[in-house]
């Protein structure tokens, strides 16, 4: 369950960056990586907004 919501929120985290910069980020079989261990991204993550959206999970956070 832990496992499911961390990667439910570097997923979405990562989308969401990809999502305000597409010229920057792309992120490619996030549709499949619920499913998997494996996701490509291509491109520059912003590490605090990462590291905030995984927290946030961890304490229950949306």
């Amino acid at each position: 369950m832990l496992e499911e919501k961390l990667k439910d929120a570097i997923i979405g985290e990562l989308q969401r960056q990809a999502a305000s910069q597409p010229q920057a980020l792309k992120v490619e079989g996030a549709k499949d990586a619920k499913g998997s261990d494996e996701l490509t991204v291509n491109g520059r993550i912003d590490l605090g907004a990462l590291a905030m959206a995984v927290a946030g999970s961890m304490a229950g956070g949306p």
